[in-house]
């Protein structure tokens, strides 16, 4: 059996585990990340915590799971950190991709006709280097394949790939240099950025790991979990994880700008292999496993997320009562970063069976607004929607999932389609596989179609239009942000 090893580091655990030829994930390991919150609206990570998962994890997997051929990197986009290239240390924190401490700086960039948005790494990057870029002679920027790559190669290649360097704000549309205006008005240092790599090739070896494998293979979480869902020519996929995020592939043919279409979609590049960009769209939901979360951990209306599914179930329905997941703002179609969450339609026969459940259809509502955008965009029907992540297991999200969007849902059988992607990348890298091979690995754990009627869908919808128009500009000044 040949295996690569994936290393893939999420919003909250990094995971390693080997990818075979046939795509089978085994000899998985996983650990939890602590994500600290100093005030609201920022999210911090500790990138020495990250650093130390990665190796002892990628060590125990090789361990159990004998050599591999390759290794694939990939991570959540847009979590930023600054280091010290001499001393290899962090300075400073790393930021999330949902810390909104910068939303405000740009609004004020905007003036100077550069459009940002705070989930970017590149107010991020301005602000970690004015808080500790002091610290140290030498600052390098990296975001989380570029500094997994650092540790795995001992410091031997600062890079990041196509796919991750796309959404940072902070390279040319074709992606294929740093734009060194942008990084002028962020106060920004060329030399401080990493070398733009494929997502496919030659990226040196992991001589921190046992038999020091290749390193083929970087790319973003979304593009891989696209690629684990053998989506690589045509289709659409929603992983919904702690955020939601729609995929599709649209081919060669690059944008003119970075920024998003008029449809709230934004251009992204679902991989590249020498030289050759191929680009895709994606459109986001803010808050979707974590609107879970916050019910269960703040709100004490579940003992554990898992059991959301049978509370929801327990009661017909949600007795007028809707919720708007909103909770870190608007993403796609509407980019409302001043938006907070809401509950409407409260009585006092409202029961926490009622609340859970009025969340879940919450999000499936998002996930069909993506569905709408992504529709609009590209003008192709999407009659099958392929989904993985967390939710992706709780079987009355996915019925109305299928019911409020129209489609049928297909669910991957791998639950961390992103992992399982990295190591197929990987190994297509290497030339053990073909892209031809891994279209033709899709094989879905669950297959859904809709029961609603279509007139009943489309005044569910028209209705869930109503209750996202109460929560837009709940900070009109957040509000103003656009990108």
């Amino acid at each position: 059996m040949v295996n690569a090893l994936a290393i893939d580091v999420g919003t909250s655990s990094v995971r390693t585990a080997m990818v075979s030829t046939t795509g089978a994930v085994t000899h998985v390991f996983q650990r939890k990340l602590t994500i600290t919150s100093p005030q609201p609206g920022e999210v911090e990570l500790n990138a020495t915590e990250i650093g130390q998962a990665v190796l002892e994890l990628a060590a125990r997997t090789i361990d159990e799971g004998g050599p591999c051929v390759a290794v694939g990197v990939t991570n959540q986009r847009a979590t930023t950190l600054i280091f010290d290239p001499l001393s290899g240390s962090p300075l400073g924190p790393t930021l999330g991709w949902q810390d909104l401490r910068t939303v405000l700086d740009c609004l004020v960039l905007q003036s100077e006709g550069l459009r940002l948005a705070p989930n970017q790494s590149a107010t991020k990057a301005k602000w970690l280097v004015i808080n500790y870029g002091s610290v140290s002679k030498e600052v390098r920027f990296a975001t989380i394949e570029t500094w997994v790559t650092w540790l795995l190669s001992n410091g031997r290649h600062h890079i990041t790939d196509r796919s991750n360097a796309a959404i940072t704000g902070l390279v040319t549309s074709d992606v294929t240099r740093w734009d060194e205006r942008t990084l002028g008005l962020l106060g920004l240092e060329l030399d401080m950025m990493p070398k733009i790599v494929d997502t496919i090739g030659d990226h040196g070896v992991a001589s921190a790991l046992t038999g020091a494998p290749p390193i083929t293979a970087l790319i973003g979480d979304q593009p891989a979990s696209m690629f684990g869902q053998s989506i690589v020519r045509s289709g659409a996929k929603i992983t919904f994880g702690t955020g939601a995020m729609l995929n599709m592939v649209r081919g060669h043919e690059g944008p003119t700008t970075m920024t998003p279409y008029d449809s709230g979609c934004f251009p992204i590049v679902a991989r590249s292999h020498e030289g050759v960009v191929t680009w895709g769209i994606e459109g986001i939901v803010l808050s979707a496993g974590s609107a879970l979360d916050w019910a269960c951990d703040e709100l004490g209306l579940l003992d554990d997320v898992a059991t959301s599914d049978s509370l929801a179930t327990s009661v017909p329905g949600t007795d007028g009562v809707w919720f708007v997941p909103a909770l870190a703002g608007l993403g796609t179609p509407y980019w409302d970063f001043g938006a907070r969450g809401g509950f409407f339609g409260l009585t006092r026969g409202t029961t926490r069976a009622h609340l859970v459940r009025a969340i879940l259809e919450g999000i499936a509502h998002r996930g069909a607004d993506l569905v709408d955008a992504a529709e609009r965009e590209t003008g192709a029907l999407i009659d099958v929607l392929r989904i993985d992540g967390g939710m992706s297991v709780n079987r009355f999200f996915i019925q109305h999932l299928a019911d409020i969007t129209g489609r049928t849902v297909e669910v991957s059988s791998e639950r961390e389609a992103t992992t399982r992607g990295a190591g197929l990348m990987a190994l297509v890298g290497a030339g053990l596989i073909s892209v031809d091979d891994v279209d033709n690995l899709w094989h879905p754990t669950t297959t859904v179609a809709p029961r609603l009627s279509d007139g009943d869908r489309l005044a569910s919808r028209q209705q869930w239009r109503t209750m996202v128009s109460r929560v837009e500009r709940t900070i009109p000044e957040l509000s103003a942000v656009s990108f």
